[in-house]
């Protein structure tokens, strides 16, 4: 399986020219973490900010001939109190991005979503994947894949909205929106074609705003012009669209983990909807997909940077 190591090009370039921004890096203790962190300083995407036990940190940059001495490295006795640190970076204006390192995604975002101490927003917070796949001829953008288990209805409009915003700063000035379900049809049984037919509503009324959306659309007739025609669906959406809006955590990790080791696909991973983007990737990701993530959110931090100016 070969993927494409220049399929982010376009925004590593962007973010580049951009500029690096400070970010906390919670418990960089693995390989691919260290390194994801090291190359975004290296691409002058990202000032680092490396938060970890120090002699865990230390032993591995021996390892990796990694040189500590250019980055500030804040001591921590173990993974929670690094990402707690991390996080009060963040809240405390000293990071305009979050990574998360080598700790399981619960124990992170706990930190991230503490009601007193945390980084949210009224906004619900998601992931979105950004993908490249060889057969598609532009980005894909699937959400929520890594941290809404069950989204109910209103919980899925942040969702979309956050990887409307997403696309947006990324140069997309309309995305199209392809809610996914198993069939293309409304079925009460089904409650993921009834909240595409809300969501779809919802974007008619302002609710959901800066996009086209349809669904319910099943995967086939949602990415192939063909599989829409031959079922006779009319649709700007069907066969075009730039974000698939999943039905659950479930569903949407396994598209994207099929897309990647099916498809070879490449990967960036995102969280919207906190104070700060977030680089949010799973603990086996390699360093190119780190560094990737870390230019999408250069991207968005830059973006925010220049509204609240």
């Amino acid at each position: 399986m070969t993927r494409d190591d220049k399929a982010f090009d376009d925004i590593l370039q962007q973010a580049t020219n951009q500029g690096p921004l400070p970010m906390a890096v919670a418990h960089p203790c693995s390989r691919e973490a260290l390194l994801g962190a090291v190359e975004a300083a290296e691409h002058g995407i990202a000032t680092p900010i490396l938060i970890g036990p120090r002699s865990r940190l230390n032993k591995l940059a021996e390892e990796l001939d990694v040189d500590l001495s250019r980055y500030e490295v804040i001591d921590t006795p173990h993974s929670h109190a690094s990402a707690e640190q991390a996080v009060k970076l963040v809240r405390d204006g000293y990071a305009d991005i979050l990574m998360k390192g080598s700790l399981h995604t619960d124990e992170f975002m706990t930190e991230v979503l503490a009601r007193n101490t945390g980084i949210r927003t009224d906004r619900r917070i998601s992931h979105v994947f950004i993908m490249k796949v060889e057969s598609y001829p532009r980005y894909l953008f699937i959400t929520d894949a890594a941290i809404s288990i069950e989204p109910d209805l209103m919980t899925k409009r942040d969702i979309c909205q956050n990887a409307i915003d997403l696309t947006h700063a990324l140069g997309i000035a309309c995305p199209k929106v392809a809610i996914l379900a198993a069939v293309e049809t409304i079925n009460p049984a089904m409650r993921a074609t009834l909240d595409a037919a809300a969501l779809c509503k919802m974007a008619d009324r302002g609710q959901i705003k800066g996009a086209l959306l349809d669904g319910p659309l099943a995967f086939d007739n949602a990415i192939s012009h063909e599989a829409a025609d031959t079922k006779g669906i009319v649709s700007q959406v069907a066969g075009d669209p730039d974000i698939l809006l999943v039905p659950d955590l479930e569903s949407g990790n396994m598209l994207a983990k099929q897309l990647t080791y099916l498809a070879a696909a490449s990967s960036a991973g995102i969280v919207m909807g906190a104070r700060v983007p977030i680089v949010l990737t799973s603990r086996a990701e390699d360093a190119t997909g780190r560094l990737a993530s870390a230019a999408v959110a250069n991207v968005l931090a830059h973006r925010r940077r220049g509204a609240s100016q």
